[in-house]
């Protein structure tokens, strides 16, 4: 396993790009809600969790042509250092693994009648799955 990457620039990030979390507005960004796990970290971390949200595909299989759209719209407005790119593969399979954990926990702990329902962490198996089995970079369409 690669070690987490370390000394990426830093600032304020939502960690929660989900699709339910982001509105748009003919066809461009209008807005996010659920700021519950906003916090300074790693900016690529934002990446890596909208590659896990956005760019798999209901049978589990990685859209690349998603993800270099996501990656290609991101660098309009702040482009990647060569470091942020290559630490990308680190950030998604963590960010996988982190999603898989809190599932998991919820999936056994919501109480009955509460006003969530837990979201099923199998989805995110398959997705560390992916991870596990990619060579790094290719995953994300730059080669390894």
């Amino acid at each position: 396993a690669k070690a987490w990457p370390k000394g990426l620039p830093q600032g304020i990030i939502h960690e929660d790009y989900f699709p339910d979390n982001v509105f748009f507005s003919g066809g461009k960004f209008a807005g996010a809600i659920d700021f519950y796990f906003a916090c300074v970290d790693t900016l690529a971390y934002d990446i890596a969790v909208a590659l896990n949200a956005w760019c798999f595909e209901a049978d589990g299989s990685f859209n690349i042509t998603s993800a270099r759209a996501l990656v290609a719209g991101y660098e309009t407005h702040r482009p990647l250092s060569a470091a942020e790119r290559q630490a990308l593969p680190v950030l998604a399979h963590g960010a996988a693994m982190r999603f898989f954990l809190t599932r998991l926990e919820a999936w056994g702990s919501t109480p009955a009648g509460a006003l969530v329902r837990p979201k099923d962490p199998l989805e995110y198996e398959r997705k560390l799955a992916v991870h596990r089995e990619a060579p790094d970079l290719v995953l994300f369409g730059d080669q390894a």
